[in-house]
C-alpha cells in the first residue's frame, strides 16, 4: 500500500511540475517531485490558479502577491483547475505544509 501512495504523490507531482515552472518557480535541481516542491511554491502555485480565475484575495499575503483585482468568474474553476488545485493541496498536506 505504501509504494502505491508513493506513486500516486510521484504522479501528482509530476502532474503539477509543468504548471510550477510556468509561472516562474522551478523545481530544484535533483528534487524528487513530490518532497522537491516547497510549501512557497505549492501555496504560490495553488494561489496563482484561482488568480487566473479572477479570485478575490482577502489575506495581506494573497494581496501582495497576487494583486488585489478581481473580476468574473471571481475564482470559480473549471473541472480541470479545480482537480489541479485538488492534486496541489495533496501535495502540501504530504509536505506537512
Amino acid at each position: 500500500m505504501k509504494s502505491t501512495r508513493s506513486l500516486i504523490g510521484r504522479v501528482a507531482a509530476i502532474a503539477v511540475l509543468s504548471t510550477v515552472s510556468s509561472v516562474g518557480a522551478p523545481l530544484p535541481a535533483g528534487a524528487q517531485p513530490a518532497r522537491g516542491f516547497s510549501c512557497e511554491q505549492l501555496w504560490r502555485q495553488r494561489n496563482a490558479i484561482y488568480a487566473r480565475a479572477g479570485h478575490c484575495f482577502s489575506t495581506d499575503r494573497g494581496r501582495a502577491t497576487f494583486g488585489e483585482g478581481c473580476y468574473p468568474p471571481y475564482g470559480r474553476l473549471s473541472g480541470a483547475d479545480s482537480r489541479q488545485v485538488q492534486r496541489i493541496r495533496r501535495l502540501e498536506r504530504m509536505n506537512g505544509c
